[in-house]
C-alpha cells in the first residue's frame, strides 16, 4: 500500500455479512455507512461477525477491477449494535441459539435499547413474554453467556494470529479458563484440540514470548515428533530419527533435544526399548499398550478350551448336515484346530471360506449351549458380522461398554465380559490401544477367536496387531488360500487375489456385464471426466445403482486435484446441486441431501470414524445439522462440524471394514507415494456388486507390484516371543 495514500475513517451498521473465514478472520461486509445512500463494501479482518453490529473501520478505498468501489480497512472495531434495527438484525441472526428473527422482534419491541442487558442481568423478565417459556430463556440466556466468552476466546487467539474457528472448541475442552491456560502452555492445545496442530501452538508460543529453545517447546515438539510416527501407524521411532526430525522441526541444536528427551522419559511421557538391538522411544501410553496386549494373549493362550474335547469325527459330518454346506479338507482342518484351540488367528482373503468355516465352528460351540460374544471394530463390520452368522454382533466399543463420564471402558480386568468365546472380526482394523482394551476384558478361562484379512491395509490407528499376531508364531494360526467354486466365477474376488499375489487384473471381454471394470485414461483430467461420467450416467443406467447411495468413489489420498476433498466438491455439485439451507464451517459446505462421514470417534453421539450418514437437515436458526446413520439422527451443533466431511469420496483408508454396492476407484501417477498393493487390494474388496478404477495403466501396474517393505515399527511380535 503507498504509505503517501491517507487513512480515513468509516463507520456504519452490517447489513450483511457475505463472506466471513473462521480460520483467518477475512471478512467481506455490506455496511450501511452514516451519510452514505448506497450500501459500502468493506474488507477487512474480524474474529466474529454478525449482521446489526456497528464497525469501526480505519482503511483506504481502493478501486476493485471486478467489484469497484471498496473499502480495505488495515483496523476494523467490532462493536454491538445500538439502533434497534441493528440490534434485530443482531439477535435474529442465529449467533444466539434459541432466538430467531422472530423472537429477536418480539424481544426488541419488548425490552428497546435494553435488550442485552435483560438478557444478561435479568432474564426472568423474558418468561414475560408470549412463546417463551422456562425453556427458551434458559437456552437463550447459557447460549448468551457461551457466546460472550467464546468471542474473547476468538478476539484472543486473532490478536495472536490464529484463525478463530476452533474457538467454540476450545472453550468446550476448558470452558470460563480457556484463554488462563492457553498462555500458560499454549502446547496443550495441540493435545486437546481436535484440529489444531503443533505449528498452531508454536505460532501462539511464538507470540507469547516463549522462546524457540525453551525446554518446554523442545519437548512439545519431540513428542509432536513421536505422535506424528503413531500417526502413520508406528508405536515407536528409533531414537536417532526421533532427534534428526525434531531437529530440523524445531531448528534448534540437538544438545536441546536430548534434553528434551531425557526430561520427557523422567516425567514418563516416553519409555525407551530395544526393537531389533536399536534404540527406540515409545509414547508411554502405545509401550503399556503393547505391553498389555501381549500379556493379554499369553493368557488366553494358556489352558483348555472351556467346551473340554469335542469328537471332530462326529462334529463334522453333523455340522455339514446341519448347515447345508460341505467343508474342504483344508477348512476341516480348520475347524480341528479351532476345537482343540484356546486361541486362534482364521485368516484369508475374499471368497475363501472364512464366513464358512467360522460358522461351522459357531454351530458347533452353539450346541454346546456356550456363552458366545461377537464383535468388529466398526458398526458396518458388526452389522454384515450379524448378517452372516444369525447372531448378534455389537462393536467393540459397545461390547466393551464405553462410559463417556470417564472415557473409559466399563468392561475390563477386574469386571470382564461373560463369555465362553469371544469371536473377532474384521481383526486387521482394530490397533494396538483398542486391542489392549478388548483383550484385558476377555476372562482368563474363555477362548479367543481373532479372525480377518492381514493383506489388507493395517489399523488406521498405530500398530500392525494381526500381522505381529501371526508373525509371531506364538498363536495358532489357519491362513486359507484357495477360492471357492462359487466365489470363482466373481472377477471382483479373482481379480483381488491376482492383485494380491502381484498379478495385474483380468480385464473385462465381450459385451456380457461383469462385476469388475479397468477404463483407462492417461491424464487427471481424462480420468476426472470418465469418473463422472461413471456414476452420473453409466452406473444408474447399465446397474440400476443409485449414484449417491449405492456408488463410493474410493481414491488413495485426501489432497491434490484426485483427492477426497477435490472430488467431494466436484461431486456435491453434480449429484446435490439445489440442496438448502446450506451452511459453511471449516472450509465445507453442507447441505441436505448431502453424503457425510464421521471423521473421529463420537461416544456421546455414538457415531465412529469412519460412518457414513446423510444431512436430513440444516437448522439456521437453532445452529444445528442432523444427520441420519443408518436410520438413526444424530445432532451436531454448527462449531462441532470438523467431526464430519462430505462422503461423496473417501480415501481407501476410511474404506476399511465397510462395503458398498459399487466402487469407483482413481489412480493416477500423482498418487505415486501411496501406490502399493495392500491399498488397491483393500479398495478392490470393498465393492460387492461392482468395481471400477479408472486411471492411469501404469499407475495400477506400480500398484499391483509395489509390496512396500516400510513393515511399522511395533514390539508386539518379539515381545510375544519372550524376546
Amino acid at each position: 500500500m503507498n504509505s503517501e495514500t491517507p487513512q480515513e475513517r468509516l463507520s456504519g451498521a452490517v447489513e450483511r455479512v457475505t463472506f466471513h473465514s473462521q480460520e483467518s478472520g477475512f471478512c467481506v461486509l455490506r455496511v450501511k455507512v452514516t451519510g452514505r445512500h448506497e450500501l459500502t463494501t468493506v474488507i477487512g479482518s474480524a474474529a466474529s461477525i454478525t449482521p446489526g453490529e456497528y464497525v469501526e473501520a480505519l482503511g483506504v478505498w481502493t478501486n476493485d477491477r471486478t467489484h469497484g468501489l471498496q473499502f480495505k480497512a488495515n483496523q476494523l472495531k467490532v462493536v454491538p449494535p445500538t439502533t434497534l434495527e441493528g440490534i434485530e438484525k443482531y439477535l435474529g441472526s442465529g449467533m444466539v441459539k434459541g432466538i430467531g428473527p422472530h423472537f429477536a422482534k418480539v424481544l426488541v419491541a419488548a425490552f428497546k435499547e435494553d435488550v442485552f442487558t435483560v438478557i444478561e442481568d435479568t432474564p426472568q423478565w423474558l418468561l414475560t413474554l408470549p412463546g417463551i417459556g422456562k425453556k427458551r430463556t434458559e437456552k437463550v440466556t447459557a447460549a448468551w453467556a457461551e457466546q460472550k466468552v467464546i468471542r474473547e476466546i476468538m478476539v484472543f487467539l486473532q490478536s495472536h494470529g490464529v484463525g478463530t474457528g476452533r474457538a467454540v472448541r476450545i472453550y468446550k475442552t476448558y470452558g470460563d479458563a480457556a484463554i488462563i491456560k492457553v498462555t500458560e502452555n499454549p502446547y496443550r492445545l495441540a493435545l486437546d484440540i481436535h484440529g489444531i496442530g503443533f505449528k498452531t501452538a508454536d505460532q501462539i508460543a511464538g507470540k507469547l514470548g516463549i522462546a524457540r529453545d525453551s525446554l518446554i517447546r523442545a519437548q512439545a515438539g519431540v513428542r509432536h515428533v513421536l505422535q506424528e510416527f503413531s500417526s502413520d501407524g508406528h508405536c515407536a521411532a528409533l531414537r536417532t530419527e526421533l532427534v534428526s526430525q525434531s531437529v530440523e522441526l524445531l531448528e534448534i541444536p540437538d544438545v536441546i533435544i536430548e534434553a528434551a528427551i531425557r526430561a520427557e522419559l523422567a516425567e514418563e511421557n516416553l519409555v525407551q526399548e530395544d526393537i531389533a538391538g536399536n534404540p527406540c522411544l515409545f509414547l508411554t501410553p502405545l509401550q503399556r499398550a503393547e505391553m498389555g496386549a501381549a500379556a493379554g494373549l499369553l493368557r488366553i493362550i494358556e489352558g483348555k478350551p472351556p467346551w473340554g474335547t469335542i469328537d471332530t469325527a462326529k462334529a463334522l459330518p453333523w455340522v455339514a448336515e446341519q448347515t447345508g454346506l460341505s467343508l474342504s479338507p483344508s477348512q476341516e482342518e480348520a475347524v480341528r484346530l479351532a476345537l482343540a484351540s484356546k486361541l486362534l488367528v482364521i485368516t484369508g482373503g475374499p471368497g475363501t471360506g472364512k464366513t464358512t468355516l467360522v460358522n461351522s465352528i459357531l454351530n458347533i460351540l452353539y450346541a454346546k449351549r456356550l456363552n458366545i460374544l461377537l464383535a468388529a471394530p466398526t458398526g458396518r463390520a458388526a452389522k454384515r458380522m450379524t448378517e452372516t452368522t444369525g447372531l448378534e454382533a455389537k462393536t467393540i466399543h459397545r461390547l466393551l461398554e464405553f462410559d463417556p463420564q470417564n472415557g473409559g471402558f466399563k468392561r475390563n480386568r477386574e469386571n470382564p465380559l461373560e463369555a465362553d468365546l469371544l469371536v473377532i472380526d474384521e481383526s486387521s482394523m482394530v490397533d494396538v490401544v483398542l486391542m489392549n482394551k478388548l483383550l484385558a476384558a476377555v476372562p482368563d478361562q474363555a477362548a479367543l477367536l481373532i479372525v480377518g484379512d492381514v493383506d489388507q491395509l493395517p489399523s488406521v490407528g498405530p500398530g500392525s496387531v494381526l500381522a505381529d499376531i501371526i508373525d509371531s508364531g506364538t498363536v495358532p494360526t489357519v491362513r486359507l488360500t484357495e477360492i471357492f467354486r462359487q466365489a470363482a466365477t466373481s472377477r471382483i474376488i479373482v481379480n483381488a487375489h491376482r492383485i494380491n499375489k502381484g498379478e495385474m487384473p483380468l480385464k473385462a471381454e465381450g459385451t456380457e456385464l461383469s462385476d469388475f471394470y479397468f477404463i483407462p485414461a492417461e491424464s487427471p483430467e481424462e480420468i476426472y471426466a470418465k469418473l463422472l461420467q461413471v456414476i452420473t450416467e453409466r452406473i444408474p443406467k447399465r446397474f440400476g445403482l443409485h449414484p449417491v447411495r449405492d456408488v463410493q468413489v474410493l481414491t488413495p489420498m485426501n489432497r491434490g486435484g484426485l483427492g477426497a476433498r477435490s472430488l467431494n466438491a466436484e461431486l456435491q455439485k453434480v449429484l446435490n446441486p439445489t440442496g438448502e439451507p446450506k451452511v459453511t464451517r471449516f472450509g465445507t459446505t453442507f447441505a441436505p441431501g448431502d453424503k457425510v462421514i464421521q471423521l473421529v470417534n463420537n461416544y456421546d453421539k455414538e457415531v465412529f470414524n469412519g460412518d457414513i450418514g446423510q444431512v436430513t437437515t440444516v437448522e439456521i436458526e437453532e445452529a444445528l445439522l442432523r444427520v441420519e446413520y443408518d436410520g438413526r439422527v444424530v445432532e451436531y451443533e454448527f462449531g462441532e462440524l470438523d467431526e464430519v466431511q462430505l462422503a461423496y469420496a473417501t480415501s481407501i483408508h476410511k474404506s476399511q471394514g465397510s462395503e458398498y454396492p459399487a466402487v469407483v476407484i482413481p489412480l493416477a501417477m500423482q498418487h505415486y507415494t501411496l501406490l502399493e498393493r495392500n491399498l488397491i487390494y483393500t479398495a478392490v474388496t470393498r465393492g460387492k456388486k461392482l468395481v471400477t478404477i479408472i486411471g492411469q495403466p501404469k499407475a495400477l501396474g506400480m500398484a499391483v507390484k509395489n509390496q512396500k517393505s516400510t513393515r511399522r515399527l511395533t514390539r508386539l511380535a518379539e515381545r510375544l516371543n519372550g524376546k
